[in-house]
């Protein structure tokens, strides 16, 4: 098995690992997103997750629900090859895939201590955060400026002159 696969692990395989975690004291940082074609933006919001605490979750959408919330013709990458990709990074931990519109099921379910969004998100419009509030998930908006962006990277692959 190649090392980001042993990072990538079941929902309930992850709850059992977030308990341990905690039981030991250490800090249980979760996030989440699409992840379709990896940029800049990705790395830097992935390693300022990480910051906020000892282990990093991601949660990868799966391919129906990337369609759900981007589109047609979107995911460019199948699920398994993005969730391969962010278990490649070092900040990140394990990487879940998921189906929901939004992941407040998984918050529910392994009780992080910390939940990290991007920068295009405020504490206030987190889709979350009534439940992060209810359940004592402390928010994190992390990450550079949304200056960075999938759906800007594949309109300027669609304007660039093909040779």
């Amino acid at each position: 098995m190649r090392p980001s696969e042993s990072k990538i692990v079941s929902q309930e395989k992850l709850k059992s690992l977030v308990a341990d975690y905690k039981k030991r004291g250490q800090t249980v940082v979760f996030t989440n997103g699409c992840f379709d074609i990896l940029h800049v933006g990705h790395k830097r919001y992935l390693e300022a997750a990480r910051q906020q605490g000892d282990v990093l979750i991601v949660a990868v959408n799966s391919d129906a629900s990337v369609r759900n919330l981007k589109g047609p013709g979107r995911p460019i990458l199948d699920e398994s090859a993005r969730a391969h990709l962010v278990a490649a990074f070092r900040a990140v931990d394990y990487v879940v895939l998921f189906g929901e519109p939004t992941v407040a099921s998984l918050l529910r379910d392994l009780l992080p201590d910390v939940h990290a969004k991007g920068t295009d998100y405020s504490a206030d419009t987190v889709p979350e955060r009534a439940i992060a509030t209810q359940l004592g998930i402390q928010i994190a908006i992390v990450g550079d400026p949304k200056n960075h962006s999938t759906r800007a990277l594949l309109g300027s692959l669609r304007k660039a002159p093909h040779g």
